[in-house]
């Protein structure tokens, strides 16, 4: 391909049509595709160009003079020749060649959209006679300006028995494990595919072990994680892990159990689990709490939860849960309980401050703070004249340092 004076593309093509005995065709097409069209405005099939070659017509003596040079640059005899070389199909064959990832199917028949091997979408921008093709090559494919939709401007038709001969090797067999919203449970199937398109598809009664997790994993790849049965204690218990890997930074003992990490690994912690799922209901039945927390090794489940507890104890003798949801976590709880505790609190052994929001006795925020002496300093008299007077029956103290705390209106005794 280096040796040819030509996009690598179009080189593929030539090398491929002097292969099978088209060189002559694949000189000539590999011109027209190198130079500007001849027949600009006269539809996208380039047979048209072809036929225009022979012609005479339009640039036709620049192009013949490119497909020559094109020739003389070829060497070697064909390795295995077709044996109907003057044949139509072999035009779509040789675009195909060059581009691949522009082979398109048609979504309906006779319409006008494509969609491309590459997964994207192209349509004719007026009726075109190749529109009765369900399978296309194409050569020119663009926006221009004002328009919106990527545009077919040069094709020709793809017969579609070429993909079980001289184009078998851009075709692939995969198998899909996926949900069929009419029955009601999960089907196999294996599909003949090129690139993002669908050649055939075939019902299969049951799947290799192997081939049953991969499609399974694959399932929740492209579903994502919320097809797992979690639960907001579960998502605490993720954001704990967390945090304390983010706060130990590079080198971290602590596994990396965000979304994206989990998607990535699911051959490692999800598919040993994956055993009796058949039906999409069955995954709402995994335990995923065990399933999660057995992916720490030993000791991390202890530590987890002497440096990132769900609760933490306040001075009132009440456990408070932290909410690990935001950064830094945040500890609500009601400013009377916190009477007599002089610096906020922290976790992961002092690593960490947490959040506190203050709340009033109907459990209103009234305050946010990381600094509680702060707090107490400078911000508590003012607070407690409003909460004096919306909580007359409270106990508002001159002195919260000194105070006893308490999770009822006064403390008891008073």
């Amino acid at each position: 391909m280096a040796e040819l004076p030509a996009h690598p593309r179009i080189a593929h093509l030539l090398l491929r049509g002097q292969a099978l005995g088209l060189a002559d065709l694949a000189c000539d097409v590999a011109a027209l595709l190198s130079e500007r069209d001849l027949l600009p405005g006269s539809g996208a099939d380039l047979h048209k160009r072809l036929a225009a070659i022979g012609q005479g017509r339009g640039g036709a003596q620049r192009v013949r003079q490119v497909a020559r040079q094109y020739r003389a640059g070829l060497r070697g005899q064909p390795r295995k020749p077709v044996s109907d070389p003057g044949h139509s199909r072999w035009v779509g064959a040789l675009l195909a060649f060059a581009y691949p990832d522009r082979i398109a199917q048609q979504r309906r028949a006779g319409g006008a959209d494509y969609r491309l091997a590459n997964g994207r979408a192209a349509q004719f921008g007026e009726a075109d006679a190749l529109m009765k093709h369900p399978w296309l090559a194409i050569a020119d494919l663009g926006s221009r300006q004002g328009q919106r939709e990527e545009r077919i401007w040069l094709a020709a038709e793809l017969d579609e028995a070429l993909f079980d001969s001289v184009l078998s090797d851009q075709r692939r067999e995969v198998d899909l494990l996926d949900w069929d919203e009419r029955e009601g449970v999960l089907k196999a199937e294996r599909q003949v595919r090129v690139g993002e398109l669908v050649i055939s598809r075939q019902a299969l009664p049951s799947l290799s072990d192997e081939a049953r997790a991969s499609a399974l994993l694959g399932l929740v790849r492209r579903k994502g994680l919320e097809l797992l049965p979690w639960t907001p204690e579960l998502r605490q218990w993720q954001a704990r892990v967390q945090l304390l890997r983010s706060l130990d930074g590079p080198g971290s003992t602590w596994p990396d159990v965000s979304d994206g990490a989990l998607l990535a690994t699911l051959e490692d912690w999800l598919q040993p689990y994956l055993g009796k799922v058949s039906r999409l209901s069955h995954f709402s039945q995994l335990d995923l709490a065990s399933i999660l927390r057995n992916s720490l090794p030993w000791p991390l489940p202890q530590q987890l939860d002497s440096l990132a507890p769900v609760s933490i104890g306040v001075p009132s003798g009440s456990n408070i849960r932290l909410d690990y949801s935001e950064h830094p976590p945040v500890l609500a709880v009601r400013l009377q309980e916190l009477f007599g505790l002089a610096d906020t609190p922290r976790i992961a052994g002092g690593r960490q401050v947490v959040k506190l929001h203050l709340l009033s006795p109907a459990r209103r925020p009234v305050q946010v703070t990381q600094d509680l002496a702060s707090f107490w300093r400078n911000t508590y008299a003012e607070v407690k004249k409003d909460l004096k007077g919306r909580y007359p029956k409270h106990y508002w103290p001159e002195d919260p340092l000194v105070a006893e705390p308490t999770a009822r209106a006064k403390p008891r005794g008073t």
